[in-house]
């Protein structure tokens, strides 16, 4: 029988879950919490597919997931580009592909990383012409890691000042300086299997149980088209199968705060029924698709983009923000190609 894998660590609801659902499905395939111990260079797995919550944490567990991918195992995600991956190249990616990105820059450490000297930076401006940069981003803005996640060490500044107390704050972090989105609404997205995306209304002023808005009134349906148009195309770019993206709205435009979040929160408690129900549903179908599939190794879509390629045009029509439980229906974009009062946003 064909095994399906999952790897976590602290997570209770969505890992049990999603093993239970893809169980119930049959259809040859079965899937159990992975164990593992001392791993031996070029060994198979037996998994076909392994979903992966936990390595981006544990180096341990991502040599074990590269050492699987030989072998012809397919890792949701990838776990050679997730590892590569960083906010600011999002970032970058974003704008040349034509999704809304507020002016961000990427800074250098406040203090040497570990290891290293002045002279280790003598390829550096010094000082740097701090002017321009804040010309350029302009205020209010969010200084932020340039890969990280769950709010940690961000700060909102408001002028020089303000930042430059931040700044000296940051240790050896590498950080960017984003602009501030003065946001009317704000949405969180499930992307799965790079084809549907899940919108739910989210409030990231709101304590963190709280944040998933359960009664924001429905989404002006051009909006709601842009934003899984420019989730599935950040998604088939980047590479990711499972991910969440954040976008922050101003004057009717959907910024892209936010979409490194290849092991996104999806804990019952935390997202909601609904929203539970709908991932849980979702990875298991993805999970079972590809392990009917026969073994290809996923490329890194983003080259494509950077050589002067395109994405498959994403346009669809998007889920309502909070579907109901009895029947969540997905918004699906094509295939992919075969080979209130206004605040501040940031993450």
């Amino acid at each position: 029988m064909t095994k399906i894998g999952i790897i976590y660590g602290m997570e209770e609801s969505f890992p049990p879950a999603v093993v239970d659902k893809i169980n119930s499905v049959g259809a040859g395939v079965s899937a159990e919490h992975v164990t593992i111990g001392g791993i031996k260079m070029a060994e198979a797995s037996g998994y076909r597919v392994i979903i992966d919550r936990i390595s981006h944490d544990i180096p341990f567990y991502r040599a074990w997931l590269k050492n699987c991918a030989l072998d012809g195992a397919y890792i949701i995600n990838n776990p050679f580009w997730w590892g590569a991956d960083d906010k600011f190249f999002n970032y970058a990616l974003a704008s040349k592909i034509g999704v809304a990105i507020p002016p961000t820059v990427v800074l250098p450490h406040k203090q040497h990383p570990p290891g290293t000297t002045a002279r280790s930076m003598r390829n550096l401006i010094h000082p740097l012409n701090w002017q321009e940069i804040f010309d350029y981003v302009g205020f209010p803005a969010f200084l932020k890691p340039f890969s990280g996640g769950g709010w940690k060490h961000v700060y909102k500044v408001d002028s020089p000042e303000e930042f430059f107390r931040a700044y000296d704050q940051t240790s050896d972090l590498c950080m960017t300086l984003q602009r501030g989105v003065n946001f009317t609404d704000y949405y969180r997205c499930y992307c799965v299997g790079q084809e549907i995306v899940h919108i739910m209304a989210y409030d990231p002023r709101r304590p963190h149980h709280e944040r998933y808005v359960q009664d924001a009134p429905p989404m002006d349906a051009a909006l709601r088209e842009r934003v899984v148009g420019d989730s599935i195309k950040l998604c088939r770019a980047l590479g990711y199968d499972l991910n969440t993206l954040e976008f922050a709205v101003e004057g009717g435009i959907p910024y892209a705060i936010d979409f490194l979040n290849p092991a996104p929160d999806a804990e019952r408690t935390s997202v909601g029924e609904a929203n539970f129900e709908w991932i849980v549903n979702a990875v298991a179908e993805f999970a079972v698709k590809k392990a009917l599939e026969p073994a290809v190794q996923p490329p890194y879509h983003w080259a494509a983009f950077l050589a002067g390629g395109a994405a498959a045009p994403a346009t669809s029509i998007a889920t309502e923000s909070a579907p109901s439980p009895a029947s969540p229906k997905p918004a699906r974009g094509p295939k992919p190609r075969a080979a209130a009062k206004k605040k501040s946003a940031g993450t």
